[in-house]
């Protein structure tokens, strides 16, 4: 996936600094506008998804969101300890 992008001068690989087996990834302009235009495409999708939905739908999102924070933020211990 990775050399697609490359190829198709979205982002450009350079060795890693620290160790030089390594390579790291970097945006290249083209890369950040395409980026940017999906993120603006996506951003309108769920406006308009969500304008769809009724009070009482957007309610019960906004209550799973934040349910959701709570366990992603809950710190628990590996079954059986």
């Amino acid at each position: 996936m990775f050399a697609e992008l490359e190829a198709e001068g979205l982002i450009v690989r350079e060795p890693g600094t620290a160790d030089r087996r390594q390579s790291v990834l970097r945006l290249t302009g083209a890369g950040r506008r395409a980026l940017e235009r999906d993120m603006a495409e996506r951003d309108v999708w769920l406006a308009g998804a969500l304008a769809s939905l009724s009070e009482t739908e957007r309610g019960v999102l906004e209550l799973a969101a934040a349910v959701m924070e709570r366990v992603a933020d809950a710190e628990t211990s590996p079954a059986g300890e």
